[in-house]
């Protein structure tokens, strides 16, 4: 793909994505929404595609961690779709963990994961009343899985040496946090309140935490 439509991908996913949340917000065809919030994602995913060719082992997990999304994405267009669109969200996030521990062990900064553990504790402490005991069991492994992928992409910045790759890793961080608070607002809404503007929350900080996975990768041409 040539480099200037690769530079064009994130305006496209940008542009996708605030239309899929105007097109949500506003009650406009389903038909529309359902288009946009998957391309939405395939735009990220084709901008990813080139990056990480010296590391070619990272790239196929975040790869697969991606596409792992794009189908979580497709399955939550359907309410009855929440339980596969969780597997599938869960798989993604054991994907980035592999991914994540291909420079650095898992767990190597005991007192990232003890952070993300409290955080994770207590977003659940105040869901938990609200979650329907069919889906306790699916939500708990859910939560532990997202926490430990953040929490390990946090160890990921805190261990890497120079300034090329503390950038990389700190994206990496920074796309966890983030994914751990749109998967955060999305259980609060769901299982809790509604939340004011919520798809414009849930959705952004979810499409912004996608990129920055994506671009820990570094760039390049290779295929």
């Amino acid at each position: 793909m040539p480099s200037k439509m690769i530079s064009l991908l994130p305006w496209l996913a940008a542009l996708s994505g605030l239309l899929a949340i105007a097109v949500g917000a506003l009650a406009l065809p389903a038909a529309v929404y359902f288009a946009l919030k998957p391309a939405t994602t395939l735009f990220i995913i084709a901008w990813a595609w080139p990056r990480g060719a010296e590391a070619p082992t990272i790239r196929r997990w975040v790869r697969a961690g991606l596409a792992l999304s794009l189908a979580g994405d497709v399955f939550l267009l359907w309410p009855e779709g929440f339980l596969p669109g969780l597997v599938s969200f869960l798989l993604a996030h054991l994907a980035y963990i592999v991914a994540f521990t291909r420079k650095v062990r898992f767990a190597a900064r005991p007192l990232a994961f003890a952070v993300y553990g409290v955080v994770a504790a207590a977003i659940l402490w105040q869901l938990w009343p609200g979650v329907p005991p069919a889906l306790r069991a699916a939500v708990l492994a859910y939560v532990v899985c997202l926490a430990s992928m953040a929490a390990q992409a946090g160890v990921l910045w805190l261990t890497a040496r120079g300034p090329d790759a503390k950038a990389l890793a700190r994206d990496a961080a920074l796309g966890g946090l983030l994914f751990l608070g749109s998967d955060s607002l999305l259980a609060f809404d769901k299982f809790s309140a509604p939340l004011p503007l919520a798809s414009l929350w849930i959705l952004a900080t979810y499409w912004l935490a996608q990129g920055l996975i994506a671009r820990s990768l570094p760039a390049g041409a290779g295929r």
